[in-house]
């Protein structure tokens, strides 16, 4: 796995538009997906909460000739690594390789490019906007631009893939794939494993002694995660003023080191006793969370999947479910799939009948 720093930003191109190029090199041959023919690391522009915003990612392409029409694209949305610039995906690779590569392998060898975005402002300059699904979408829709309009190889049919929070991300760029790839893309649609749904609701019951106990170093890890997203896309809100300087001290170490790294700061901590006073107290905080990092309930456009470990405890998985069945209610066009499995179990479990699932929406 590679560790290399990302020391500084690239010469940024005077055409700001969503999906331009700035810069693409060839990935690390350590960080590459097993069985990928070559593979590329591009930064282009996107859009963040406040206009253009620079993201990176990576490119790998299946062996064998090109198709007639090109090799159709799977976005992949990566889940959690860490917020630190090194901890980008096209910059160290996944925090799980064993997990991750043998996953995308399977997507490569069924004759599908993959794209992953870093999203907005990781592994690149600018804040990093944890779980803010909007951005992510964006840059998951330009990733799928950038590389598009670089690689002749690929083709303009696509669909997203995602884990946990890119499981969330998937899900969100399902929802505003058609509006943001405008008619230069053709979106067919999405697979969701371990979906984070009504996060938000914990979220807004954060404060002093909310929760009194430890919650896993996991879970801890995601609610400071969530605090630094806050405070990256909404300054105004002045989170610091929320915490504790032990809690601002954490939510701005988690913003310089890795996943594996970070889980020990929090490991046996109460999250409510980082808070001086509760986000309920934010004016309008449950409508600002459920904008910031709610999944869409409706508004789909073209046929999704949703895998989820019955002993998934890194999401809430009765709220995973109870999500499906909104969406269904909602006569969204959602295939869902329980499996006995945990969080990472469940996305090679799932493959028996995503893989078929994104045939059909390529047939």
């Amino acid at each position: 796995m590679l560790f290399s720093l990302v020391v500084a930003a690239p010469a940024v191109a005077d055409d700001r538009s969503p999906g331009t190029v700035v810069s693409a090199d060839s990935l690390p041959v350590e960080i590459r997906v097993p069985g990928s023919a070559d593979a590329y690391r591009l930064t282009y522009w996107t859009t963040g909460p406040d206009g253009p915003a620079l993201s990176s990612g990576a490119v790998y392409l299946p062996p064998g000739p090109t198709p007639a029409g090109g090799w159709p694209v799977v976005a992949w949305a990566h889940g959690t690594l860490g917020l630190g610039d090194q901890c980008a995906y096209s910059v160290r690779g996944p925090l799980r390789p064993e997990r991750d590569f043998a996953y995308l392998s399977t997507w490569l060898s069924k004759g599908y490019a993959i794209v992953a975005s870093d999203y907005a402002g990781h592994g690149v300059a600018g804040p990093t906007h944890y779980l803010n699904g909007i951005v992510e979408a964006h840059s998951v829709v330009d990733m799928v631009k950038a590389s598009t309009a670089t690689y002749a190889s690929l083709s303009d049919r696509w669909v997203v893939i995602g884990q946990s929070q890119g499981a969330g991300a998937a899900l969100t760029t399902a929802r505003y794939a058609t509006e943001f790839g405008g008619s230069g893309l053709d979106y067919r649609g999405a697979v969701a494993t371990g979906v984070p749904a009504d996060i938000e609701d914990v979220v807004a019951l954060l404060g002093p002694g909310v929760p009194p106990i430890a919650v896993g170093e996991n879970l801890n890890t995601y609610l400071v995660y969530i605090l630094s997203g806050l405070r990256a896309t909404f300054p105004a809100l002045n989170i610091d003023s929320f915490l504790t300087q032990r809690g601002v001290d954490l939510v701005n170490r988690a913003e310089t080191v890795c996943y594996d790294e970070f889980g020990p700061s929090v490991d046996g901590v109460a999250i409510g006793s980082l808070f001086t006073k509760p986000l309920s107290s934010i004016p309008g905080v449950s409508d600002i969370l459920r904008n910031f990092m709610g999944i869409p309930e409706n508004g789909y456009d073209r046929p999704f999947f949703i895998g989820q470990g019955l002993l998934d405890t890194d999401v809430v998985t009765p709220a995973t479910i109870a999500f499906a069945a909104r969406l269904t209610a909602n006569g969204q066009p959602v295939t869902f799939r329980p499996y006995p499995s945990d969080h990472d179990g469940t996305m090679a479990l799932s493959l028996a009948d995503s893989v078929p699932f994104v045939a059909r929406l390529f047939g």
